[in-house]
């Protein structure tokens, strides 16, 4: 099915965002599954007149807007996956017709602001530059940056920049906020098995009680923060789930410690394998059982470069007013995949206010009843045209 040009172009714009974002959210799909999204967007992006770019990473799409003779680009990212949560919104006309699925992270709301700049900027034609709109699948999984990067992303479409941002519950209807730096931490995540010798709970003396020996880890893990890491950084080490073969009768082989740990800095990261591992294993050794220790790195830090810090806080006052702009705030330890692109290219990621807690739009990300606020979906497009036009406008040194 193929749009029309006045299907996009001859409805008012908040009316255009609000369709799109109403149909994506009906139509929720979960990571490199997000083919129905990825053919509605390109079908967009084709009606206004872009260059569309498919099947870039799997599901990943680029499409590139080439205005004037400059050979300047800078990228503008949207990410398009779903999550496994089933919606909690009987009243919500528009809910997610896929069970088990839905967009609970704001994801349908940040491609239609996307689109919306892409028709600002295909219909005003106010830049001189290329703009490539990058459609990211798999965030939540923290592999579709590294897909389509695999895939030549940045070889193929080269920009000097790239610039992303996301929705927050919490803060004020249309604010934005960004820093220099890191902004979102790292994510990884780690498996501590435990293995000791099973027996009668009347009889521990025959076997070797695991649980004992990963009690004594979880705790011990606690310290690495708050005497291994220099205070004044930022980290944290969660044991999640912990999982034994035992019965309430029976004293287990094997216990399994899961968790996940956030930093900011590679120094950080590695501090806390080393000493995990050194930790867990010493531990183990000392009890006379065995120990399997894993470490993944799931997500890289998201670390903003200051020249494209100045030129999003630039953007965001020209669209919202110095008011509602903060230029430094304060790092959260939530992670994103936008930061494997920019440890590639420079670039910054921002934060739009999707409302205050207790208000429209202050559901928390990853809730069953969360929903995007349809009031900033006008106020996020004009961000993104504009951080395109100032950053194409500033000259490189």
């Amino acid at each position: 099915m193929s749009l029309a040009n006045n299907e996009v172009f001859d409805r008012p714009l908040q009316e255009s965002l609000r369709g799109w974002r109403h149909h994506l959210h009906r139509y929720p799909e979960t990571g490199f599954e997000e083919v129905q999204t990825s053919d509605y967007v390109a079908r967009i992006l084709s009606a206004l007149g872009l260059d569309v770019h498919r099947n870039i990473g799997g599901t990943g799409l680029v499409a590139n807007l080439k205005v004037g003779s400059s050979n300047r680009a800078i990228g503008i990212r949207a990410d398009m996956d779903a999550l496994a949560i089933t919606e909690k919104a009987p009243d919500r006309a528009y809910a997610s017709c896929s069970l088990g699925k839905m967009h609970a992270c704001g994801h349908d709301g940040h491609m239609a602001m996307v689109l919306g700049a892409a028709r600002l900027l295909a219909e005003k034609k106010d830049f001189d530059g290329t703009v490539r709109f990058i459609f990211q699948p798999a965030e939540e999984h923290g592999r579709g940056a590294k897909a389509m990067m695999a895939d030549g992303l940045f070889d193929r479409f080269p920009v000097e920049a790239v610039f992303g941002a996301h929705n927050m519950p919490g803060m004020p209807t249309g604010s934005f906020a960004t820093r220099s730096g890191g902004i979102m931490a790292s994510e990884d995540n780690f498996a501590i098995v435990v293995r000791g010798r099973g027996t009668h709970a009347a009889r521990p003396h025959m076997g070797v009680d695991p649980i004992v020996v990963a009690s004594q880890i979880v705790l011990a893990l606690q310290t690495i923060v708050s005497r291994n890491i220099d205070p004044s950084l930022s980290a944290v080490i969660s044991c999640t789930e912990f999982i034994t073969d035992g019965l309430r009768n029976v004293i287990p082989s094997t216990v399994t410690i899961n968790g996940d740990t956030r930093s900011y800095l590679p120094d950080v990261q590695r501090l806390m394998e080393t000493r995990m591992r050194e930790v867990s294993e010493g531990i183990c050794r000392a009890n006379g059982v065995e120990c399997d220790f894993s470490y993944t790195h799931e997500f890289a830090p998201t670390v903003n470069s200051p020249q494209f810090v100045d030129t999003a806080v630039t953007a965001a006052i020209n669209v919202a007013g110095p008011r509602l702009v903060d230029a430094n705030v304060q790092p959260m330890m939530i992670s994103e995949d936008f930061g494997a692109f920019l440890q590639v290219v420079p670039g910054n990621f921002m934060f739009i206010g999707n409302g205050e807690s207790g208000g429209k739009g202050g559901v928390p990300l990853h809730n069953a009843s969360y929903d995007f606020n349809d009031e900033i979906l006008d106020t996020g497009a004009r961000y993104f045209a504009e951080v395109a036009r100032v950053a194409l406008a500033h000259q490189r040194a």
